[in-house]
């Protein structure tokens, strides 16, 4: 093999490394965005129970009610006492109606939450707009600490006409509150004179 060959071939190589390092790469930054915006896809088109937020209330309203039901759930790690205030309504489609639901942190430290919510059935998720929820921010309580916290919704009246979602005669929205994974409990901080820490 000639001297040009050997050069030709290492440069071939080198960039094949570079391709691949580069494909790599953007592997990598698809992989940390697919999150976000599957999160963001979701909230747009209400797929996979997501639902859609809006920044308005809806213009019609039907005379036909539909009945909403309310769930709390609370992950393992969070020691808060999570329920709505009222367990069902039956508002008109197209009303917006506001509810709440209440949260009590029985930790002797502050803590914080992130609720992640979803719709059932999926089929209906499109349809329900939030137009106010605790779930768009993180919620921190103080010890002892009980707050009420409001949703204000809509069901959009599109949802009679479709043929997945004409005859949903109940809807379901469910929350979980899920710990901060950067919280620090203060009462887990050293302290001063080299007192134990307290168990807990």
């Amino acid at each position: 093999m000639t001297t040009n060959e050997t050069g030709k071939g290492k440069r071939g190589n080198g960039t094949i490394l570079v391709a691949c390092l580069v494909f790599v790469g953007c592997m990598v930054g698809v992989s940390f965005a697919s999150v976000p915006l599957y999160r963001l896809f979701c909230q747009v088109t209400g797929y996979n129970g997501t639902t859609k937020r809006v920044e308005q209330v809806s213009d019609v309203i039907l005379d036909k009610k539909i009945k909403v039901t309310f769930d709390a759930n609370v992950s393992n790690g969070l020691n808060w006492d999570f329920k709505p205030v009222e367990r069902s309504i039956d508002p008109r489609i197209g009303e917006t109606v506001q509810i709440s639901y209440t949260a009590t942190n029985r930790s002797p430290y502050a803590t914080k939450g992130q609720a992640v919510f979803n719709v059932t059935p999926m089929e209906a998720a499109a349809y329900f707009n939030k137009v106010q929820c605790f779930c768009f921010t993180e919620t921190e309580l103080k010890p002892g600490e009980t707050l009420e916290m409001p949703v204000v919704f809509f069901v959009d009246p599109a949802i009679t006409e479709a043929v997945e979602t004409k005859d949903i005669g109940t809807i379901t929205l469910s929350y979980t509150f899920y710990p901060d994974k950067g919280e620090k409990p203060v009462a887990l901080a050293p302290q001063q004179g080299g007192a134990e820490k307290p168990k807990l």
